[in-house]
């Protein structure tokens, strides 16, 4: 039995000639059902290139997003640090203040005295109180008596014996990603390393401040300060005097930090300055007799 066909009819406009070709049904329904599919796969890959340009178009609004709120953070944590170190050193001068005028033990006065109404001055008045004695020359005779002893004034030697594993300036945060400013430097400790003052000064500062975790700030006098962060214990207290090579804490890891190190900073005059200079002119440190057991 013959199959059925389609007759297609060619004809020659020079020649008149005339041809007759069969096309069976079998051909016309595969060429068909291959034109079908070729349809279908150029549907499916214009498709795919408007989705992949949609999802290419959303993560790049995404990545701006998050660009947007990672420069948002680094502001509001500039902003909070110095707002945090404002306030500690404003509570460590009305401390000195009362300590060194025996303000507070004269309010307090003896055992139970409740009921006599509110002897403590307030915060408030405590900065105003310290305020006029840093401006009388008792004041300025006070501090000068304080500080006389202090003879090893610059920092000179390593707060630990290690290495460097970060160094002073811009580099890219190790938590964002981004571009940062890392105003010290980062020396490679392990927990419980004895962090020693690198010069003369009183402790400005030993508490938990934001990212640092434990700080330790020391005063050295006109405006140089030193910084030691991420401790995991103290070995000093606010308004004591130490002197160079004397142990301030143990190092840790605490605050912002992926790991035991010790962060070291020195400002001068308010600002962060390279601490670098300070630790290649090191010397070695001295045997410190106040030493506090481990």
């Amino acid at each position: 039995m013959k199959q059925p066909y389609f007759i297609l009819v060619l004809a020659h406009s020079m020649h008149g000639r005339l041809r007759r070709v069969h096309v069976p049904y079998k051909i016309l329904y595969a060429t068909l059902a291959l034109a079908l599919f070729g349809l279908f796969s150029m549907a499916g890959i214009v498709t795919s290139y408007v989705r992949m340009a949609w999802k290419v178009g959303n993560y790049n609004t995404l990545r701006e997003e998050a660009d947007n709120l990672r420069r948002r953070y680094q502001v509001l944590q500039k902003k909070s640090e110095t707002q945090t170190e404002q306030m500690a050193s404003l509570q460590i001068l009305a401390n000195e203040v009362t300590q060194a005028y025996g303000i507070k033990a004269k309010l307090e006065g003896p055992g139970s005295i409740a009921g006599e109404g509110r002897l403590v001055p307030s915060y408030r008045e405590t900065l105003d109180t310290y305020n006029s004695l840093r401006s009388a020359n008792l004041g300025r005779g006070f501090r000068k008596v304080a500080h006389s002893w202090q003879v090893n004034i610059q920092p000179s030697i390593w707060p630990v014996q290690s290495r460097l594993v970060s160094s002073f300036g811009f580099r890219s945060d190790p938590f964002t990603g981004g571009d940062s400013f890392h105003a010290g430097v980062d020396i490679e400790a392990h927990i419980g390393t004895r962090v020693q003052a690198t010069a003369d000064g009183v402790v400005e500062f030993a508490d938990w401040q934001s990212t640092f975790g434990k700080l330790v700030v020391v005063d050295h006098g006109n405006g140089l300060k030193t910084y030691y962060a991420h401790l995991s214990a103290f070995d000093v207290i606010p308004g004591q005097e130490v002197r160079r090579g004397q142990v301030l804490a143990r190092s840790g890891t605490t605050g912002r930090s992926q790991g035991p190190h010790l962060h070291y900073e020195v400002h001068q005059g308010g600002a962060p300055v390279n601490p670098y200079k300070y630790l290649s002119k090191s010397i070695v440190a001295p045997v410190v007799k106040k030493d506090l057991p481990f």
